[in-house]
């Protein structure tokens, strides 16, 4: 008996666990939390991976307008969804261009291509507020000449058909479209800070690698559950980008909604995988 009993403890001790469970896994061994980005950095200034960083989102968010205000007015013309790659076809357009764009320029900006997801990550102090303003500011003049070619290749067309600029749809108040775009941009903050956390990148190798994906399938759900009523914005840059270069009246009187719904929803999922996620819980003072 006592050789068996030896042999359990061993099978039992033999393989140490891969990955800590619980409270457990919120250790030191295998990862450190980095320092808060400070507020100001002017040293970033002066560094050309700044600007650089800049420009790439800038080329994203272009690319971003161009290739999915482009889908939208192929569907509005077609005048028939089932004649068309429809809501499903507009809905891969948006999910999978933010897919290849955050695959894309991850490691040279972090892929943001959306002023709330800049915001969410400012707020979880994971870069400074020059560079957050320096992002937004790019991201909104790559997204106003992204729609600006589209309308180049046809502008009646364009004007026609609403030049994929986002409004609340009929049947829905504003406060249905306040709160879609604060529950859609939560789905895909929270996401990005899931997929892109350093500290399961510490302990699962394929975790930055797998990143865009899910954020992209983010994009997806989200379009597929929201067109009907917003028409999908969760993103102010392309929500600006498109009601600038469509520049109607109705385009404008709900566009307060897509700044303040992204950046409320964007503000929640920040809190809630810092504090509520992420919260190092506390220690007893007892031995």
């Amino acid at each position: 008996m006592e050789g068996k009993e030896e042999d359990v403890k061993l099978g039992a001790n033999k393989y140490s666990e891969r990955q800590p469970l619980g409270t457990a896994a919120q250790t030191d061994k295998d990862y450190k939390e980095p320092p808060p980005a400070p507020l100001f950095e002017p040293g970033e200034l002066s560094s050309w991976s700044f600007y650089r960083a800049g420009i790439a989102e800038f080329v994203a968010t272009f690319l971003f307008l161009y290739i999915t205000v482009l889908t939208v007015m192929g569907v509005k013309r077609s005048g028939n969804m089932c004649a068309s790659v429809g809501i499903q076809g507009i809905a891969w357009a948006f999910g999978g261009m933010i897919f290849a764009l955050v695959y894309c320029t991850a490691g040279i900006s972090g892929g943001h291509i959306n002023p709330a997801v800049t915001f969410g990550l400012f707020l979880a102090r994971k870069l400074s507020l020059t560079r957050a303003l320096f992002y937004i500011v790019m991201q909104c003049l790559g997204a106003i000449c992204g729609a600006g070619v589209v309308k180049g290749f046809g502008k009646n067309l364009y004007e026609t058909n609403g030049g994929g600029a986002n409004v609340v749809n009929h049947g829905y108040t504003k406060g249905d479209g306040l709160g879609a775009e604060i529950v859609g941009t939560f789905v895909l903050v929270y996401t990005v800070f899931s997929a892109t956390d350093a500290k399961r990148n510490a302990r699962d190798s394929h975790v930055p690698i797998l990143a865009p994906l899910p954020i992209g399938f983010a994009v997806f759900l989200v379009h597929l559950a929201t067109i009907p009523i917003t028409g999908t914005g969760i993103n102010p840059a392309r929500s600006l980008g498109a009601a600038i270069i469509y520049n109607r009246d109705h385009a404008w009187d709900d566009h307060w909604i897509f700044w303040v719904g992204p950046f409320i929803g964007a503000a929640l999922a920040a809190l809630y995988h810092q504090i509520v996620i992420r919260a190092i819980p506390f220690k007893s003072g007892r031995a």
